[in-house]
């Protein structure tokens, strides 16, 4: 009993009830913790080593996976024309959501669970991982992409793929250009913050089941994003979802505001990388 009372008298002496807020929470908690250095932006041993290529296969067979599920539940929803007996775009929402929570999830540790080349930007933006790495990640989440939405057409075939879209991201009648970049850019940015805050190493470290909790909130973050933006563009904020979809479709109204789903998630993930860095973890102005 005596070894008992001890362990709650140190525990009470090291989480007070009235905990601190502000700077001296954070002064706090540098006590502990040391900020990463920034990764440099070409390293050469990463092109020799098999986990470095290993991710990126990671990134492509996470895309691909996530094209087929989500792209195949677009398709179910528009091929059916009452849509009380489908999923709707709460179900549409779901698969995307479910699928990333899924997928970063299994693939977290193996490459990070970018499945997105906005995510990747952003944390390149950061100095989370080099160019090399950054720019290997995207192409091949754009070949998943790709291969992913060719077996939806091989499902459905050409002239009813063609018939319902292909899923493929447009802005929607009775929405302006401008109003589907600014779609874009928020609902990125929204995602974005959600993945710097649900991995911030700082977090990590003072609380052990943040890593552990990661996949839950960028997935929810994605699922509340495509409920809100659905019916302006479809949802993009991956431009990979939106290249692979728009090449597969290939029609003309699919290119005519694809540029919206690259500069609009590019912009959002940077905000939301600035925003964390600067604001957030206020880190050009650590010593």
């Amino acid at each position: 009993m005596e070894g008992k009372e001890e362990d709650v008298r140190l525990g009470a002496n090291k989480f007070n009830e009235r905990q601190p807020l502000g700077t001296a929470a954070q002064s706090q908690d540098d006590k502990d913790y040391k900020e990463p250095p920034p990764a440099p932006l070409f390293i050469a041993s990463e092109l020799a080593s098999w986990s470095f290529y290993r991710a990126c296969i990671a990134e492509f067979v996470a895309t691909f996976l996530f094209l087929y599920i989500t792209v195949l539940t677009v398709m179910g929803v528009a091929k059916d024309t009452s849509k009380c007996t489908t999923v709707g775009i709460q179900g549409i929402a779901w698969a995307f959501g479910g699928m990333i929570f899924a997928l970063v999830y299994c693939t977290a540790g193996i490459s990070g669970g970018h499945i997105n080349p906005a995510v990747t930007f952003g944390l390149f933006l950061a100095r989370k991982l080099s160019l090399t790495r950054a720019v290997l990640y995207m192409v091949m989440q754009c070949l998943g992409a790709v291969c992913g939405a060719g077996v939806v057409k091989g499902f459905y075939g050409k002239n009813n793929y063609e018939l319902f879209n292909g899923g493929a991201n447009m802005v929607s009648h009775g929405y302006t250009k401008g109003d589907g970049l600014g779609a874009e850019i928020v609902g990125t940015f929204v995602l974005v913050y959600t993945v710097f805050s649900a991995t911030d190493a700082k977090r990590s470290a003072r609380d052990s089941h943040v890593p552990i909790l990661a996949p839950l909130p960028i997935g929810f973050a994605v699922f509340l994003v495509h409920l809100a933006t659905i019916p302006i563009t479809g949802t993009g904020i991956n431009p990979a979802r939106s290249l692979g979809a728009a090449i597969i479709f290939n029609k003309d109204k699919a290119w005519d505001d694809h540029w919206i789903f690259w500069v609009g998630p590019f912009i959002g993930a940077a905000l939301a990388a600035l925003y964390h860095q600067v604001v957030i973890r206020a880190i050009p102005f650590k010593k």
